[in-house]
């Protein structure tokens, strides 16, 4: 039995042009747009001591034929997106 663990990765810039990984722990589908939950991914492991720990919500959206991920901006939607994959995460790890 193989028991190895491969996360999804996704490498996302900034508004720097900068480059950040992220994993992807979920995708939520709603109203034909997709909703990821993204964890920062450290390249060095005690970078992730002082790393908050929370994960990012953002909407998959098109501007000019390009996928892009946005932050959610609406707090209410963003509250129910994060009750959703906390309930999901649950699932998944702990039942």
């Amino acid at each position: 039995m193989n028991n190895e663990y491969s996360p999804d990765l996704i490498t996302l810039l900034d508004d720097d042009n900068r480059e950040h990984n992220f994993e992807i722990l979920d995708i939520i589908e709603e109203n034909d747009t997709q909703y990821y939950a993204l964890m920062p991914v450290y390249e060095n492991s005690s970078d992730m001591l002082y790393g908050s720990g929370e994960y990012i919500i953002l909407e998959n959206s098109n501007e000019n034929g390009e996928e892009i991920l946005l932050e959610v901006e609406d707090r209410e939607l963003k509250n129910r997106l994060s009750d959703i994959f906390e309930e999901r995460f649950n699932d998944m790890f702990y039942e």
